[in-house]
C-alpha cells in the first residue's frame, strides 16, 4: 500500500519566488515571463509515503540498481518496494526480533539484516529465502555494511564489539576491540582498505565520544577522533573517502578529515537526537535524520542548512540516498517509509 500526499504551503511560497503572477481582478493586463537567465528555485518535497509495516520502520536503504527499497521495522519484518511506483513486492519471513539494520551487496543479489537477538542474517534479495545466520555476538546488532567489493560483512554489537565476517560462508575472521560500550554505526570506506566506526562510549580524559578508523585487512586500530561530547551515533565516509560525517545523541553533526582526525565544522539544526547522517553520491550534500522528526540537507563543504524536510508525525530513524542523488527515503516510528525529492 502507498499514499500520495503533497506538502502544499510550502510549495506555494517556493512558487511565488520563482514566478511573478498576475491577480485576477486587479486591473493588470500584462503577460508576466519569467526571466529565463534568472535561477529558477526548485521545489524539493515530500512525493510518496509508503505504508505496511506494523511498528516503526528503524533502518532502509536502496538497491544498488536504485530501482527497489529495502526497509527493517520493529515489526520484526523486512520489506522490498518498488523504488517508483511504492509497491510493495516481498516481505521476508517473520523474524524472531525487531531488525536494526539492513544493508544491500554491491552486486544487489544479497541483503544483510542485523536484529537485537544477537544474530545476523543473509537473505536472498530476489526470493526472501534464508541463506546465512551468522552468530557470534553477545548483545543486538546495531549497524551492519558489506564491503564495497562485496566479498566482507561488518557488524556493530551492543557487546562493544565489531566483527567481520566472510560474505559466501559465514565465516568469522577478525573481532575488533577496544570499545567499552555499544558500537552504534560503522561502514567501509570507499576504497575498501578502512573500516569507521561510532559508538556511545565516551573518553576518559575529555568526555568526548569516540570514533574509531580501522585497517580493514589487519584489524589495527589506525585513528580516534574525539569532539562529540554525547553518544556518536552514525558514521559515513564521503564518496572520495576524504571526509567522515558523524550524528550524536547531543543534536549535532560533524564534519571531519578522514586523514589528519580534524574536525572541519559542527552543523546544528535539529532539536533532538541525530540517528542517521550519510552523502549524497556526487558528495556535494550531507543528509541527517532526527527523532525530532525531520530531515535536513546541508551543503557539504559549508555546513549550509539548505533544506528541511517536514512530514514525519515521529523520530526518523534512518536515511539514504538513491544512486542518482535525485531522491531521499527516510524510515521513521511512525511506521511509515516516505520519498523525497523534485516535484
Amino acid at each position: 500500500m502507498f499514499c500520495m500526499k503533497k506538502i502544499g504551503l510550502w510549495g506555494l511560497v517556493i512558487c511565488c519566488l520563482a514566478v511573478s503572477c498576475g491577480t485576477a481582478g486587479s486591473g493588470d493586463k500584462t503577460r508576466h515571463i519569467a526571466d529565463p537567465n534568472k535561477p529558477q528555485v526548485e521545489e524539493f518535497g515530500e512525493l510518496m509515503t509508503l505504508t505496511g509495516h506494523t511498528s516503526g520502520v528503524w533502518a532502509v536503504t536502496y538497491s544498488p540498481d536504485g530501482r527497489r527499497i529495502i526497509s527493517g521495522s520493529e515489526d520484526r519484518t523486512i520489506k522490498v518496494w518498488d523504488a517508483e511506483s511504492g509497491q510493495e513486492l516481498l516481505t521476508f519471513p517473520l523474524y524472531d526480533s525487531g531488525i536494526w539494520s539492513v544493508a544491500c551487496s554491491p552486486d544487489g543479489m544479497q541483503i544483510v539484516t542485523g536484529s537485537n537477538n544477537e544474530t545476523i542474517k543473509v537473505w536472498d534479495a530476489q526470493t526472501g529465502q534464508e541463506r546465512l545466520v551468522l552468530t557470534g555476538h553477545t548483545g543486538g546488532i546495531w549497524s551492519v555494511a558489506y564491503s564495497p567489493d562485496g566479498g566482507r560483512i561488518v557488524s556493530g554489537s551492543w557487546d562493544g564489539t565489531i566483527k567481520i565476517w566472510d560474505a559466501q560462508t559465514g565465516q568469522e575472521l577478525q573481532t575488533l576491540t577496544g570499545y567499552t560500550s555499544d558500537v552504534s554505526s560503522l561502514c567501509y570506506s570507499p576504497n575498501g582498505k578502512q573500516i569507521v566506526s561510532g559508538a556511545l562510549e565516551q573518553s576518559s580524559t575529555a568526555n568526548d565520544s569516540i570514533i574509531r578508523i580501522w585497517d580493514a585487512q589487519t584489524g589495527e586500530e589506525l585513528q580516534t577522533l574525539t569532539g562529540h561530547k554525547g553518544g556518536v551515533l552514525s558514521v559515513a565516509y564521503s564518496p572520495d573517502g576524504k571526509r567522515i560525517v558523524s550524528g550524536s545523541n547531543r543534536k549535532t553533526i560533524k564534519v571531519w578529515d578522514a586523514q589528519t582526525g580534524e574536525v572541519l565544522f559542527t552543523l546544528s539544526g535539529h532539536s533532538n537526537i541525530v540517528k542517521s547522517v550519510t552523502y549524497s553520491p556526487d558528495g556535494t550534500r550531507i543528509v541527517s535524520g532526527s527523532w525530532d522528526g525531520t530531515i535536513k540537507v546541508w551543503d557539504a563543504q559549508t555546513g549550509q542548512e539548505l533544506r528541511s524536510l517536514t512530514g514525519h508525525q515521529d523520530g526518523v530513524w534512518s536515511v539514504a540516498y538513491s544512486r542518482d542523488g535525485a531522491r531521499i527515503i527516510s524510515g521513521s516510528d511512525d511506521r511509515t517509509i516516505k520519498i523525497w525529492g523534485l516535484r
